[in-house]
């Protein structure tokens, strides 16, 4: 299963078990729910195609006591309807789960109506949420049912793109430990960087959680070298890196999709060698930057 379907198969389960939860869709994944709106159909609402909408009465049923997932597309969820995200949860103090698909640039030949490598970003700038970067279809159901369980603000980000394994989903995870550089990747870059970096004395750690993010666990494992390797905006995440080794010295390399919009359709393969996000491209930088060069750079 990718992503999306163990999406829709753990979300239909907590809907038949749990009468807190209902699902928001603005057209985006109709179909999908089609089962489960024959069973709950006071809980499972199609708007149609109004996003903010969508995120408006995700947020009146967050104050009715109600545990919404609010699904779509990430530029429609998250930057379409960023006012809703900001007043309607943010402002009124509710929780949602919301749920998106796309990722970066996953559907790349819809062209850059389909393309949100900024949604982390965005909801960055907002206090008080969970984002959460799977990397593996197995750990799309633990996440959501953490979620249903909890009243926190929720961003899960699913991707097409898949690590061979699944891992833990709460704070950093050790995959593999060297003796120089430690690098972080987000979700679906694990088996990237971990063939990128299959041959250099690198501590790997695997990142989940990105928000809040494990300071601790991070200051526990790595020196003064941290490559940060995210599947949206690079950059995203230096500043919790940062934070983390607040007091100590150290230098920062930040991967991900650079600031360049790329004005071609094509593949997400495609996009990702462009962006250079492929292993090859990702051993290139990585190797430069702990080597002498790159510090002098």
């Amino acid at each position: 299963m990718t992503m999306r379907e163990r999406f829709f198969e753990a979300s239909s389960a907590l809907l038949e078990r749990d009468a807190r939860v209902a699902v928001v869709l603005a057209d985006i994944s109709a179909a999908a729910f089609g089962a489960a709106a024959r069973r709950c159909p006071e809980r499972v609402i199609n708007v149609g195609i109004r996003e903010q909408l969508m995120l408006g009465v995700a947020s009146g049923l967050a104050l009715e006591g109600f545990r919404p997932i609010a699904h779509s597309y990430a530029p429609f969820l998250i930057e379409r309807a960023y006012e809703q995200v900001k007043l309607d949860f943010g402002h009124q103090g509710v929780g949602a789960i919301l749920v998106s698909v796309g990722a970066s640039f996953d559907w790349a030949e819809g062209g850059r109506t389909h393309h949100a490598p900024a949604d982390v970003a965005l909801m960055d700038a907002l206090p008080g949420w969970v984002v959460q970067v799977p990397g593996h279809p197995d750990e799309v159901g633990p996440i959501l049912e953490a979620a249903v369980r909890s009243d926190d603000a929720t961003y899960v980000r699913l991707s097409v793109r898949s690590n061979r394994a699944a891992h833990a989903t709460g704070g950093v995870t050790v995959v593999r430990r060297g003796g120089g550089a430690t690098v972080v990747a987000v979700g679906p870059m694990l088996d990237s960087v971990l063939a990128a970096t299959a041959d250099l004395d690198v501590t790997v750690l695997y990142a989940v959680t990105v928000r809040p993010f494990d300071a601790a666990g991070l200051r526990a494992v790595a020196g003064d070298t941290v490559i940060l390797v995210e599947p949206y905006l690079e950059g995203t995440s230096t500043h919790v890196v940062s934070e983390a080794l607040q007091g100590r010295l150290h230098r920062t390399l930040a991967i991900g999709v650079p600031r360049v919009e790329l004005r071609r359709y094509g593949t997400a393969r495609d996009h990702e060698q462009a962006y250079g996000l492929d292993p090859h491209a990702l051993r290139r930088r990585i190797q430069t930057f702990i080597t002498t060069e790159g510090l002098a750079a």
